[in-house]
């Protein structure tokens, strides 16, 4: 796979600036490699500064990023979320490609308005309680927004999450994946695939999610709480948001309090049944399982799976032995 932290995606960045309205003086530097390369551009000439995601190839089609778009569109009008808005290009073009000598493919750009603001205090269990009423703003809008025509999103499923053509891989080829692994993980899956099986995805629990609502994705500026990046959003059980929460940190030994401070602040919006929070725990086994996948496709280029490393998988067990046990 291409190095996404490649100088080639940074003169893609540098290129792209020069399609938007902005002063000579405009610099870029990235900031976060992960699926997509994000930069801060910094334009002095004007006093203002933007995001720019760099989209990984394949990674989201022109028309799934304008669908993307339009669902930002829709929350912002509406008044259900604070995020940060699309910028044009100056013919228009909110999704702009990009080809630059030494990448075989042009790239697709999207130039986004800056949000001051840090992330929440991971630790602090009063962020899940913050982000469960959002969730539950987010999760009612969807059922009700009517889609403009040809909207286009990533449907996500166990096949997407877990099978094994996956968008992140196979997670049985996931980094210290040895024979008892493989076992215990397979019955994880399989454990996994019943139970939601059962449960179902009726309108209620299944629809349009934002899919990558982590702590990180929140911007806290004084007063105002922003969401951001949006670039993960698909139809998938709206519960799943609750393991996006927690995604990379499902061993925390605080999840319980967590679990209970973002079930609560989920029903301070919308109601969330027994059978809903039944659940929580299966969509956490289904996102770290999908992340022992991740580590392992995305070790060589990606820092943060790097940093996980096999000991990701390690933990991927415990908290498997634990779960089955639970459910037994």
């Amino acid at each position: 796979m291409e190095d996404q932290a490649s100088e080639a995606i940074d003169r893609v960045a540098a290129a792209a600036i020069g399609l938007y309205d902005l002063s000579p003086d405009a610099v870029v530097e990235r900031i976060n490699v992960s699926e997509n390369t994000t930069y801060r551009v910094n334009d002095a000439g004007r006093g203002r500064r933007y995001a720019l995601r760099v989209h990984r190839l394949a990674y989201q089609s022109a028309e799934a990023i304008a669908a993307e778009l339009a669902w930002v569109d829709a929350l912002r009008a509406a008044g259900v979320v604070e995020t940060a808005g699309a910028v044009a290009a100056r013919d228009g073009s909110r999704v702009v490609s990009v080809r630059v000598d030494g990448l075989a493919d042009q790239r697709n750009v999207v130039l986004f308005e800056w949000l001051d603001g840090t992330a929440p205090d991971a630790e602090d269990v009063a962020s899940f309680r913050r982000l469960g009423a959002i969730c539950a703003r987010l999760h009612l809008h969807a059922r009700s927004w009517r889609r403009p025509a040809a909207f286009t999103r990533p449907t996500w499923d166990c096949d997407q999450f877990i099978g094994p053509q996956g968008r992140a891989g196979r997670w049985q080829d996931g980094l210290g994946m040895g024979r008892e692994e493989l076992a215990l993980l397979s019955r994880l899956e399989d454990t996994i695939r019943r139970r939601l099986e059962i449960y179902g995805r009726g309108r209620d629990r299944f629809g349009l999610t934002h899919n990558d609502l982590r702590i990180a994705n929140l911007l806290v500026d004084g007063d105002r709480t922003y969401v951001i990046d949006f670039d993960d959003c698909g139809d998938s059980w709206y519960m799943n948001d609750w393991a996006t929460a927690v995604s990379l940190i499902e061993h925390h030994t605080r999840l319980p309090a967590m679990q209970e401070a973002w079930v609560e602040g989920y029903r301070s919006v919308a109601s969330l049944s027994r059978e809903d929070e039944a659940e929580l725990p299966t969509f956490v086994m289904l996102s770290r399982l999908f992340f022992v996948a991740w580590v392992g496709s995305h070790h060589t280029w990606a820092p943060e799976a790097a940093e996980l490393g096999a000991d990701y998988t390690v933990g991927m067990c415990d908290l498997a032995e634990a779960y089955l046990a639970s459910v037994s």
